[in-house]
C-alpha cells in the first residue's frame, strides 16, 4: 500500500515542500528511508515506531520504504516525523486513504506520541501556500505562527492519538490557541525598553551622524577614548529607526522563525538589532558550521542593524568574512552537500578604540607595534565600506542633552517617506543602496554641487567606493532637511561626517 504526504524541510531559510511517500508492502520487517536524508531524519525511525506503540497505533511488521522528495533536496530536521507516522497508518489502512487530501503536515514527535513543535513553521507552511496546499497540520505551539501566512487554514496537533481520530472523523478538530499578543515576537524587544536619546548629552556631530545613519540606512563607524559614549550612542539607534514594512517585516519574521528557540506569536514589526560578543567567529557573524550550514549574526540582523562593539577586539578573519556580506547583502555559503543563500540586508554600527589602551594621540601609552598590530585588524577595505565615521571626544561637563527620540524619528520617518516615494519602481529601498550604476539618474547634480564633491573626493582623498558613499549621504541630508535636490551645502556636510579615523 502506497501512501502521499505534504510537508516540507528547510533550505537555509527558505522552506522546500517534500512529498512523503511510505509504502509498506511484503517482505521481511525492515524500515529503509531514502531521498538524501539527514542524520536526524534517519533517526526518525525510532521516534516514529515508539510514538505509534505508545499511541497504542499499529506498526507495520513489514517492508516500509520511505522516500522523501525531491530526492536531489537535503532534508533536515525532525519536522517530517508526524508526515511519515500518517502515511505510516494511511499505507496500513488504519486511515481512510484520501484522509490526507490537500492537507500538509508538520511536526516532531516525541516517544510517547506528543506532537512538538519544530523551527521554521511560518517558511514551511509559506512553501507549501505556495504550491497549493492551504491545509496544514502544525503543532500546537507553532499554531499562532503557521496563522501568520494568508490563506492559511491551521489544524491543530496535539498527540499523534487524537490526530488519528480527527483525520478518520471520530472527534472534532481542537480550537488553536489564542496568540499571546504580550509576548510578540521573539528577539522584539517592547517599545519601553527602548533607550532614549535624551539620555545623551553633548556629543552634537555624533547624534547627527546616528539620525542620518537611520535615516538612509548607512553603515556607521564612531571611534574614541573609553567613555566618550559611543556605545551609549550606538545603542539608542533602534529608537529612531523606522518600522518594517509588511513585505519587510515577512522577510524578517520568515528569519527569527528559523532561528529563534521561541515560535513567533505575531509578525516582527520592528527592525532587528544584533550584538554579538567581540569572540564571534567567522561562522557566528557569517553563518555556516559544518553539514547544514546555519544563518549567521548578519541574516539575523536582516533589515535591522548589526552592532559591533570594540571593533578592534574582533578576530580580523571575522572581520573580513564581512566584506561581501555588507557589499553584495547575501551571504552565499557553499559546502559539499550544496550551496545555500542567506539575505544580509543589514546596516552596520560599529565602535572602537583608537588604539589598545584607549586614550590616543598625545597621551597613548601604546608602541608603536601594538598600535600598528591593532589597526591591522581592521583592514583599509573594512573601513572603506562605513559611510559615516566620526571621531568622539568625551562630553563636556556642561553640555546638556539634546532632542528626545520621538523628535528624531519624527524626521527619519519623513526621509524615509521621500526615499520609499523616489525609489518606488527600482529594486532598492534606502539611498545606502543606490547602485554606482544609477547614481546619475537617482543622485543627479548640479554644476555648483558637483564641483564641491569632486573637490571633497580630492581632500578626503577618497576611492570610488568612498565618492559614491559621499554622494548617497549628501541626498540623505538632503532628505532630512527636505530638499529636492543635492546642494553643494549637502556635499561638504557629508563631508564632514566622514573623519580619518584611526
Amino acid at each position: 500500500m502506497l501512501a502521499a504526504i505534504a510537508s516540507a524541510t528547510l533550505h537555509g531559510v527558505e522552506g522546500q515542500p517534500v512529498d512523503v511517500e511510505v509504502h509498506v508492502g511484503n517482505g521481511l520487517p525492515a524500515y529503509t528511508i531514502v531521498g538524501l536524508p539527514d542524520t536526524s531524519v534517519r533517526e526518525s525511525r525510532e521516534r516514529v515506531r515508539a510514538a505509534l506503540l505508545s499511541s497504542e497505533l499499529p506498526w507495520p511488521l513489514q517492508r516500509i520504504t520511505v522516500n522523501l522528495a525531491p530526492g536531489w533536496v537535503r532534508k533536515s530536521g525532525a519536522g517530517l516525523e508526524v508526515a511519515v507516522a500518517l502515511g505510516l497508518l494511511v499505507a496500513g489502512k488504519a486511515l481512510p486513504h484520501d484522509a490526507l487530501d490537500g492537507i500538509g503536515v508538520i511536526g516532531e514527535l516525541g516517544l510517547d506520541g506528543a506532537v512538538r513543535p519544530v523551527p521554521g513553521v511560518f517558511p514551511l507552511v509559506a512553501a507549501l501556500a505556495a504550491t497549493g496546499v492551504h491545509t496544514v497540520i502544525v503543532p500546537e505551539a507553532n499554531a499562532a505562527e503557521a496563522g501568520l501566512v494568508d490563506g492559511t487554514n491551521v489544524r491543530v496537533a496535539r498527540h499523534l492519538r487524537e490526530l488519528r481520530r480527527c483525520l478518520a472523523g471520530d472527534e472534532p478538530w481542537p480550537d488553536p490557541p489564542e496568540p499571546d499578543e504580550g509576548r510578540g515576537a521573539a528577539d522584539q524587544p517592547p517599545d519601553d525598553e527602548l533607550l532614549d536619546l535624551s539620555d545623551v548629552r553633548g556629543l552634537t556631530r555624533a547624534r547627527r551622524a546616528l539620525e542620518t545613519a537611520a535615516a538612509g540606512g548607512h553603515h556607521l563607524f564612531l571611534c574614541g577614548p573609553p567613555g566618550a559614549g559611543k556605545t551609549m550612542l550606538a545603542r539608542r539607534l533602534p529608537s529612531i529607526l523606522p518600522p518594517l514594512d509588511p513585505d519587510e517585516a515577512h522577510e524578517v519574521t520568515r528569519i527569527v522563525s528559523v532561528t529563534s528557540a521561541e515560535p513567533p506569536q505575531r509578525l516582527v514589526t520592528a527592525r532587528p538589532f544584533r550584538a554579538p560578543h567581540h569572540t564571534a567567529s567567522s561562522a557566528a557573524l557569517v553563518g555556516g558550521g559544518s553539514g547544514h550550514p546555519r544563518p549567521g549574526e548578519v541574516t539575523r540582523a536582516h533589515r535591522g542593524c548589526l552592532f559591533l562593539d570594540e571593533l578592534g577586539e574582533f578576530s580580523r578573519p571575522a572581520l573580513e568574512a564581512l566584506r561581501q556580506p555588507l557589499e553584495q547583502r547575501v551571504v552565499d555559503i557553499a559546502r559539499q552537500g550544496g550551496a545555500v543563500t542567506f539575505p544580509a540586508s543589514a546596516q552596520l554600527v560599529a565602535c572602537s578604540n583608537p588604539c589598545p589602551c584607549g586614550r590616543g594621540g598625545p597621551a597613548c601609552q601604546c608602541s608603536e607595534r601594538t598600535r600598528f598590530s591593532y589597526r591591522r585588524r581592521i583592514s583599509a577595505p573594512i573601513l572603506d565600506r562605513f559611510d559615516l565615521r566620526i571621531a568622539l571626544e568625551p562630553p563636556e561637563p556642561g553640555d546638556t542633552a539634546g532632542e528626545p527620540s520621538a523628535r528624531v524619528r519624527g524626521r527619519v520617518l519623513d526621509a524615509v517617506g521621500r526615499q520609499r516615494a523616489r525609489y518606488r519602481d527600482r529594486s532598492w529601498r534606502t539611498n545606502a543602496e543606490v547602485p554606482a550604476g544609477a547614481m546619475a539618474s537617482c543622485l543627479p547634480l548640479d554644476r555648483e554641487a558637483r564641483g564641491s564633491w569632486r573637490a571633497a573626493v580630492a581632500r578626503l582623498r577618497l576611492t570610488g567606493r568612498g565618492a559614491a558613499a559621499l554622494r548617497r549621504v549628501a541626498r540623505t541630508l538632503a532628505d532630512l532637511d527636505d530638499a529636492a535636490e543635492i546642494s553643494a551645502a549637502h556635499i561638504e556636510a557629508a563631508a564632514l561626517l566622514r573623519d580619518d579615523v584611526p
